[in-house]
């Protein structure tokens, strides 16, 4: 009796230690299977970010097709560079603006949240269908330091003002037609933003405000 107790002791540990061997195989099968699908998805991932690279979404760097100066009386000169392919409306409007001389005596009017608007304060004729997503447009330009953009008229952008980011404003990405960017003279609008003293809605007293003596254009070379 004693014998067969001890047989069926042993029997039961060696179908105990099988039926630990078989779920130390099944965890050990489940943390190789959860690595292999970790893997797998960092590698989509990775494909997935690389192309997003590739397609430069999170560098994105606009072609030129007009290079424009724009000299202010008693300051100097910025160079800039208007982007046609991402604001083909509003780079095409603002050129016929520029070589038509409406520009020309205008001003600095406004410094208003790191933005300085050039132009007059009431824009007069058509306002035009602006580059931004209320209008179904995808502008890919960021509004960062140095960017050119259109100001806004209820659901359009404005006749002819437009304002210049004096400090990086991703806020307004989407909300308002940027089409350009400044190369050179930056100095210019820090400058204006260090001298002049605005009221309560960054109005430039008339008396201050500097003026646009010129804003000339060329297409850019291949467009």
């Amino acid at each position: 009796m004693a014998k067969n107790t001890n047989e069926n002791v042993k029997s039961l540990t060696k179908k105990e230690l099988r039926e630990q061997q078989k779920k130390k195989r099944r965890r050990m099968k489940a943390v190789k299977d959860v690595i292999l699908m970790i893997l797998i998805i960092g590698v989509v991932v990775g494909a997935f970010i690389g192309l997003l690279y590739a397609a430069g979404t999170f560098d994105y760097h606009p072609q030129a097709t007009y290079h424009v100066a724009i000299t202010i009386e008693d300051y100097g000169s910025l160079h800039v560079e208007l982007y046609g392919n991402d604001a083909p409306k509003t780079v095409a409007h603002f050129m016929e603006l520029v070589e038509g001389g409406y520009y020309n005596g205008k001003s600095v009017y406004k410094l208003f949240d790191d933005l300085a608007y050039i132009g007059t304060e009431l824009s007069s004729g058509e306002f035009i269908k602006g580059e931004f997503s209320e209008n179904g447009f995808h502008n890919r330009i960021s509004h960062e330091r140095g960017v050119l953009s259109m100001e806004r008229r209820g659901e359009g952008s404005s006749y002819s003002g437009f304002f210049i980011v004096k400090e990086d404003s991703p806020e307004l990405d989407g909300k308002y037609a940027a089409f350009g960017k400044v190369t050179s003279g930056m100095d210019v609008i820090d400058k204006i933003f260090e001298d002049l003293e605005t009221d309560a809605n960054g109005m430039i007293d008339k008396a201050n405000r500097p003026k646009i003596t010129g804003i000339v254009g060329h297409e850019s070379h291949g467009h």
